[in-house]
């Protein structure tokens, strides 16, 4: 299975919860209302933003790495060459 496939099903399975607070009993509200705002929607946020822009952050992380990479491999060449 790819990333995509698991985030998606990831994005559905916490979103249940959500429908029972929506539709549950007026006085079971307060029941529910932590799990969902602390937990259920922040998850339900992160999983649908790195669906949508996940691909955009590795390429900023692999970015990054490269350049460390590169600065590294300068710096270890350079001591060498001092030699």
């Amino acid at each position: 299975m790819n990333q995509r496939t698991i985030f998606r099903w990831i994005h559905i399975i916490l979103s249940i919860p959500i429908v029972g607070y929506i539709y549950s009993p007026f006085d079971q509200i307060p029941n529910y209302a932590n799990k969902v705002r602390f937990f259920f929607v922040p998850m339900i946020v992160l999983t649908g933003l790195w669906m949508w822009k996940g691909h955009a952050v590795l390429l900023l992380i692999r970015k990054g790495l490269a350049k460390r990479d590169a600065a590294e491999n300068a710096a270890s060449t350079a001591w060498i060459s001092q030699r």
